[in-house]
C-alpha cells in the first residue's frame, strides 16, 4: 500500500465515502505483493533504461517513480482520479523525478495516446475495477509497439469462493470484479497478445502488510500512521463514516479469505508480424 495524507475536511460529506474516495483523500493505493510484484512485472515486460512505459491506474505515483528511479526508464502514469494524479505529481517533485515521469487523468477504457506509443503498458490492481475489461485490455494492446508487452498484476480467485465472500469483497473494494487466472489470460489472448505468461501467488495478511511497509520511506510511514489517526478521528466525529463502516461488516467466511484469494501476474507480447498465434507459459 502506498500512503500519503492530506487534511481531512472538518465537515464530512453527508453521503458515505466510497472505497475510492477514501483512497484519494488519504493518498492510499494498494498493490498486491508490493515491490516484489512490480520487479517481476517489469522483468517479464522487458522494461529497462531505454523503455517508455505507461502505468494505467497509477494511484499515488509510487510505481512510476520506483521504475524511473531503479531502472532509469521514462514512465507516464494515468489515473481516473484527479486527486490521485495530484498525489503523483507531488511525489515526483519530492523525489526529483519530474524529468522521467509524467502524469495525466485518463480512463483505462479510452486512453488518448497514439497507437504503438509505448514499449510496455502495465497495470497493478487496476483492471479488476474496470467495467469493460476487454475494452480496457484492447486499449493497452493498441498502445504497445509491435514486440512490446502488456502486463497485469491483479487479484485472483485461487478457488471458487463462497458467494457471500465474493459479494463482500466486491462491496468493500468499490465493485472490484476479481477473476480466476484463466480469465485474466484469456483477456490478453482476446486482445491478440501472444507468448502469454501467467504466475499466481497466495497472500497472507502479514506478508501483504510487510510488503506495503517495505515500499514506504520514512516520511510515508509517518503519514501512514497519521492516516490511521485520521481514521480514528472520523470514527468519532462522522456519523456517515460510522454508517459506512457498519455496512462493511464482513461475513464469517472472511476468516478464510486467503484460502480463496491471491494475486497473479499476467503478461502478453504484441506480435511483430501481426499474427494471432497464441501460446502460454504458466509459472506457479
Amino acid at each position: 500500500m502506498q500512503t500519503r495524507t492530506q487534511e481531512v475536511p472538518k465537515r464530512p460529506e453527508a453521503s458515505a465515502p466510497s472505497y475510492f474516495d477514501l483512497q484519494a483523500t488519504w493518498g492510499v493505493t494498494k498493490h498486491f505483493g508490493g515491490t516484489d510484484t512490480t520487479d517481476a512485472l517489469a522483468a517479464l515486460c522487458g522494461i529497462d533504461r531505454d523503455a517508455y512505459v505507461l502505468d494505467v491506474g497509477c494511484g499515488t505515483g509510487m510505481t512510476p517513480c520506483y521504475l524511473a528511479e531503479t531502472l532509469g526508464c521514462r514512465v507516464v502514469g494515468v489515473d481516473l482520479s484527479e486527486r490521485m494524479i495530484a498525489w503523483s505529481r507531488r511525489r515526483a517533485r519530492r523525489v526529483r523525478l519530474d524529468d522521467r515521469v509524467a502524469f495525466t487523468v485518463a480512463d483505462a477504457q479510452c486512453l488518448s495516446f497514439d497507437d504503438h506509443t509505448f514499449d510496455a503498458v502495465i497495470c497493478e490492481s487496476v483492471t479488476a475495477f474496470v467495467a469493460d475489461k476487454p475494452r480496457a485490455v484492447g486499449e493497452y494492446a493498441r498502445l504497445v509497439r509491435p514486440g512490446g508487452y502488456v502486463g497485469l498484476a491483479e487479484g485472483i480467485w485461487l478457488a471458487p469462493p463462497p458467494a457471500d465472500l465474493a459479494a463482500y469483497l466486491a462491496r468493500v473494494m468499490g465493485g472490484a470484479d476479481f477473476l480466476p487466472p484463466d480469465a485474466w489470460s484469456n483477456l490478453l489472448a482476446g486482445a491478440g497478445l501472444v507468448d502469454l505468461v501467467a504466475q499466481r501467488s497466495s497472500i497472507s495478511a502479514r506478508r501483504q502488510w510487510k510488503s506495503e511497509l517495505q515500499r514506504m520511506d520514512r516520511d510515508e510511514r509517518q503519514e501512514y500512521l497519521h492516516a490511521w489517526k485520521t481514521f480514528g478521528s472520523l470514527l468519532v466525529t462522522s456519523a456517515s463514516f460510522r454508517r459506512y463502516l457498519r455496512e462493511l461488516r464482513p461475513p464469517r467466511s472472511v476468516l478464510h479469505l486467503f484460502d480463496y484469494f491471491g494475486y497473479g501476474i499476467f503478461v502478453g507480447r504484441k506480435s511483430v508480424d501481426g499474427t494471432q498465434a497464441r501460446s502460454e507459459r504458466s509459472q506457479r
